[in-house]
C-alpha cells in the first residue's frame, strides 16, 4: 500500500466528486414525486440519468447497479493501491458465492437456479464464477474461494442445513476481509470488529424472529467482534426491548432506539437494517477531518452505496405504491 501521505491527492479528487451526491432536498423531492415515471424524470438530470436512459424503466435496479459500479471503477482508476477499493468489493464476491451455493441447492431440490441475483459489483467476474461451478473446477478462483465452495457443497451433502452454509460463508468473508486489511497496512481492525458485531446482532434478530432456542444460537455467531458472543447468546431469551440495556455502553448504544416495544419483528427488521447502516455512516464520517487518510476512499464508497440504496428504495416504493412516510423512515443518512 502506498504511504498515507500519497492520499492527499486522492482525497482532493474525492472532494471534487462530492457535488455529484444527491442532497437532502432532492431526496425529499424524489420521495414526494407522484409515481415511478416522475421519479425517473427527476433522476434523469442527475448523475444517474445516463444509466437510467440506457435501461428500460422497469429495470432501474440494473441501472443503479451500473452507476455504482461506475463509481467503483472511477475511484479505482486513481487510487495508489486498487486493493483499497477491492476491500469493499469482496463483500459482493461473497454475495455471488452465496447465490451460487443457494442456486445449486435449489437445483438439487428441483428448483430453478437464480443466476439473475448475482451482481457485477464483485472483483471476480460473474462469468468466471459461473464457469467454475458449472465445470466443478474451482482451482483458478482467487482468495481461496475454490476451497470454500467445496466445503459448502460437502457440508450440505452431509447435513442438508442451508443455515450452516450461511454461517460458513460469512465467517469466510470476515477472515478474508481481515487478511486484505492486514495486507493493506491500514488500521481498520476496529471497522472489522464492528462489522462482526453488526452481523451478530442482525443474526440474533433473525433467529429471534424465527423462534430459535438460545442454546442453539452460539454456532451462528462469529468471533472477532467487540461484543462477547456468550453475552449475545443470552439476549435471545429476552425481549428485544431489553437488549438496549446490554448495548448501552457499547458503540451500538443507540441501535435499537427507533424500535418500539410493541413493534413486531417483521416491522422492526427494516429499522434495524437502517440503524446498522447509519451506524457505519457515522463511523466513516470521522475520517473527513483527516485530509490525507486512505480511509476516505472507503468512506466515499460507503456514501455512494447508501445513496444508491436510498434511490432504489424510493423507486421500488413508487413501483409498488408503498407509503411515503414509511419510506422516509427507512432512508439512510446521506454522505458525509
Amino acid at each position: 500500500m502506498a504511504v498515507q501521505g500519497a492520499y492527499g491527492y486522492v482525497v482532493a479528487r474525492l472532494r471534487a466528486m462530492e457535488h455529484r451526491f444527491l442532497d437532502a432536498p432532492f431526496i425529499n423531492k424524489l420521495v414526494e414525486s407522484d409515481d415511478l415515471a416522475s421519479s425517473l424524470k427527476l433522476l434523469g438530470d442527475t448523475v444517474y440519468g445516463p444509466f437510467l436512459s440506457s435501461h428500460r424503466s422497469d429495470r432501474f435496479d440494473e441501472a443503479l447497479e451500473a452507476a455504482l459500479l461506475d463509481s467503483y471503477m472511477e475511484v479505482r482508476s486513481f487510487v495508489p493501491d486498487v486493493a483499497l477499493v477491492d476491500i469493499n468489493r469482496v463483500y459482493y464476491d461473497v454475495h455471488n458465492v452465496k447465490v451460487l451455493v443457494k442456486s445449486w441447492i435449489l437445483a438439487k431440490r428441483g428448483g430453478r437456479r437464480r443466476w439473475d441475483l448475482m451482481t457485477s459489483l464483485g472483483s471476480i467476474p460473474v462469468d468466471e464464477l459461473l464457469e467454475a461451478v458449472e465445470s466443478e473446477d474451482y482451482r483458478m478462483l482467487p482468495h481461496g474461494l475454490g476451497e470454500v465452495l467445496s466445503r459448502c457443497f460437502s457440508t450440505f451433502e452431509q447435513n442438508g442445513d442451508s443455515m450452516e452454509l450461511e454461517v460458513l460463508l460469512d465467517g469466510y468473508y470476515f477472515q478474508l476481509l481481515g487478511q486484505m486489511v492486514e495486507s493493506s497496512g491500514l488500521d481498520l481492525g476496529g471497522w472489522i470488529r464492528e462489522k462482526v458485531d453488526a452481523e451478530n446482532l442482525r443474526t440474533l434478530f433473525r433467529l429471534k424472529r424465527m423462534g430459535y432456542d438460545s442454546q442453539k444460537v452460539y454456532s451462528f455467531l462469529h468471533v472477532g467482534g467487540n461484543l462477547d458472543t456468550s453475552d449475545l447468546q443470552s439476549l435471545l431469551s429476552e425481549p428485544v426491548s431489553s437488549w438496549q440495556r446490554f448495548l448501552y455502553c457499547t458503540s451500538f448504544g443507540q441501535l435499537l432506539a427507533g424500535i418500539g416495544e410493541q413493534m413486531s419483528m417483521e416491522e422492526a427488521m427494516p429499522l434495524l437494517e437502517k440503524a446498522i447502516d447509519d451506524h457505519f455512516s457515522q463511523y466513516w464520517s470521522g475520517y473527513r477531518y483527516r485530509i490525507d487518510a486512505p480511509e476516505n476512499v472507503l468512506a466515499f464508497l460507503w456514501g455512494k452505496e447508501m445513496e444508491v440504496k436510498n434511490v432504489r428504495m424510493i423507486l421500488v416504493s413508487k413501483a409498488t405504491n408503498y407509503d411515503k412516510e414509511r419510506v422516509r423512515r427507512l432512508l439512510r443518512h446521506g454522505y458525509p
